[in-house]
């Protein structure tokens, strides 16, 4: 027995060199960096303490800036002989929109020259009473009474032509519509040919001047404590989805819609590039920056796998680690960090999951 034992415990010395020339033998992996052309293509950002930045998410609509809105109602009845734009059409102040046949605007023209061939025989019997003021002829008093006979003529004249003007009288007849600013035509409720009554409460146009507009959002009664003038709001519009448009309330309505329990806000935008219609439908994410800190990194830095959240750390080409994190809250664009990553170092901000997939295979 004492033998077998003897050879027992050889074979397994044997078998135990073996295996160490063989793990000797085995090729260690090649260390893991990043190719240069990936190198080129890779943006990185610090981990650094931020201020925790919350986000309120609203539904609105984009609107005509209500202060640059001109609606056009008619001044006379009349017939519409022309309509000269259409809907959406970019007018300049001044420009003729539509014409009416009038018999108000007739009425008009005519007390215009009426009033100023009065104007012209007063001047005549004024010059006449004058010549004979002087030559004794005329009394002082008839001379006055010519005097304020011409007065009153011109009077008229002024009066009638002020009308003339308001009306936006064309020749004889006409009534001309004209804009008062320019601007898209947002509304129209004219066609040639219609019959348009002073006393009809319906606009013939609505100009609006869209290089600003507003946007009106509706804010629940559990969030109006978290709303404040000259918040910060990123709004996005189901047209332009990667498109972020920025701006800040401006005003706050503080009364509530009877029916939805809501109270607006409204955000005013530049629209220099005509992008953003009114009645678009608009997201809008209403920034409130709070009093604490918190480690924070890009929230596109992020990878989520294996129902843990990951991070690709980075020191060099040649050393990328993969470390967890654990997430302490998060907005669209940053999140913020309880542990895993500490001040100043770097994390991988985009192509970072080809990267964690070549490490962790």
């Amino acid at each position: 027995m004492k033998h077998i034992f003897v050879v027992v415990l050889t074979i397994l010395s044997l078998v135990g060199c073996t295996s160490k020339n063989n793990n000797q033998l085995v090729k260690t992996p090649d260390k893991f960096c990043i190719p240069d052309s990936l190198m080129k293509q890779i943006q990185l950002d610090t981990v650094s303490f931020q201020s925790v930045v919350s986000e309120h998410k609203l539904i609105g609509k984009i609107s005509y800036d209500q202060d640059k809105v001109a609606k056009i109602y008619p001044m006379v009845s009349g017939n519409a002989t022309e309509v000269r734009v259409a809907l959406g059409d970019y007018v300049k102040k001044g420009q003729v929109l539509a014409i009416l046949k009038s018999s108000e605007v007739a009425g008009v023209t005519n007390d215009l020259v009426s009033a100023s061939s009065n104007l012209a025989v007063a001047e005549k019997n004024l010059a006449a009473t004058a010549d004979m003021y002087k030559s004794g002829i005329a009394s002082e008093k008839e001379y006055i009474a010519a005097q304020k006979e011409t007065e009153k003529a011109r009077s008229e004249l002024n009066r009638v032509k002020t009308v003339h003007a308001i009306y936006g009288s064309g020749a004889q007849s006409e009534y001309v519509v004209k804009s008062p600013i320019s601007g898209y035509v947002v509304e129209k409720n004219i066609n040639p040919n219609m019959q348009i009554r002073p006393d009809n409460n319906t606009n013939l146009f609505t100009i609006s001047d869209l290089k600003t507009v507003w946007v009106l959002a509706n804010v629940y009664e559990s969030d109006i404590a978290r709303i404040k003038l000259n918040q910060k709001v990123n709004v996005t519009t189901i047209s332009y989805p990667d498109k972020v448009f920025t701006g800040n309330i401006d005003k706050i309505y503080s009364v509530l819609d009877p029916d939805s329990k809501t109270m607006k806000i409204r955000v005013q935008l530049g629209n220099e590039q005509n992008l953003l219609k009114p009645e678009m439908f608009a997201n809008v994410l209403v920034h409130q920056v709070t009093d604490s800190t918190q480690l924070a990194i890009p929230a596109k830095a992020v990878i989520f796998d294996r129902n843990q959240y990951w991070v690709m750390v980075y020191n060099s080409k040649c050393d990328v680690q993969t470390r967890k994190i654990d997430i302490q809250s998060s907005n669209s664009t940053t999140t913020y960090i309880r542990s895993g990553v500490k001040p100043g170092e770097k994390v991988i901000t985009n192509l970072q999951l080809l990267i964690y997939n070549a490490l962790n295979q």
